[in-house]
């Protein structure tokens, strides 16, 4: 028998940033039990993160946390997590605009959000600064597109924006 709880989760890159996107449904509802699981998937209280799924780096040890909209208008909730590297601190206070650039997608992809034509309009709700924001994600054929043109300084390659 296996002691590790299993929990799905969905590594994606927004902006400049990447880390685990959950299901807020598939995490403990109260904070104190999410940010241990949190702190334990990242592998955090080492500088390299070795024992988790985390980048040993600021831009690499950050958390998604989505689930269905709960303020009128919204069609997701999005919770963003800062987990320290170095030290078992998970912070919930900032916002990060790299991550909420994967949100739509990922969204998506969870079924949150169903297609609508050739781009879908994601309407967030980012739960840390109580701002609600629109992202355009390109679905053409019916499925987001991650490849395309767009260029961010800092990251090799190209990518749909």
């Amino acid at each position: 028998m296996n002691d590790l709880l299993s929990i799905p989760c969905v590594l994606m890159r927004g902006g400049t940033s990447k880390g685990p996107f959950f299901l807020a449904s598939d995490l403990p509802q109260d904070p104190v039990e999410r940010d241990q699981v949190l702190l334990s998937v990242m592998g955090s209280g080492h500088p390299l993160q070795i024992d988790g799924i985390g980048g040993g780096n600021p831009v690499t040890s950050k958390v998604a946390i989505c689930g269905p909209g709960t303020v009128p208008g919204a069609d997701v909730d999005y919770l963003f997590a800062q987990v320290r590297v170095d030290r078992q601190i998970v912070d919930t206070s900032p916002n990060c605009g790299n991550m909420l650039a994967a949100v739509g997608p990922f969204a998506i992809e969870a079924g949150l959000v169903p297609v609508a034509g050739d781009t879908t309009l994601v309407k967030i709700f980012n739960v840390n600064t109580g701002k609600m924001i629109e992202a355009e994600v390109p679905t053409p054929n019916g499925a987001v597109a991650y490849l395309g043109d767009a260029r961010i300084d800092g990251v090799p390659g190209q990518a749909a924006p």
